[in-house]
């Protein structure tokens, strides 16, 4: 079964969540922000999609803008931030076993089946 790390607010989150449903695709869905995601649990979706900790990082959003834009940050700092500023995470982000993919556009999904 795959899992969505999913925020219902998100377009792009939607549409991943959409592709899952109109293919008829088993899964479980994970709203991510109403969790509280450890550092571990950051590094377990950095580690499943091959991604380092700073690719999963919306850049755009004026937390990321005020406060880390520009500073030299490590992966386990990352890590701990994404934690807790889940709001920075990108998504959706889907799993299933030991692989993940960050599903934008949502066809990437087909990565994992």
């Amino acid at each position: 079964m795959l899992k969505i790390y999913h925020n219902p607010r998100c377009s792009k989150s939607r549409a991943g969540l959409k592709y899952l449903v109109d293919n008829g695709i088993d899964h479980e869905i994970i709203e991510y922000l109403t969790l509280e995601l450890s550092p571990t649990d950051i590094k377990y979706l950095a580690d499943r999609t091959g991604l380092q900790p700073f690719d999963l990082v919306r850049t755009h959003e004026d937390v990321y803008k005020k406060n880390y834009k520009g500073k030299e940050i490590s992966n386990e700092e990352w890590y701990k931030i994404l934690s807790e500023n889940p709001k920075l995470l990108h998504r959706p982000i889907v799993i299933k076993d030991t692989k993940g993919v960050f599903a934008q556009p949502p066809e990437k999904i087909n990565d994992l089946l």
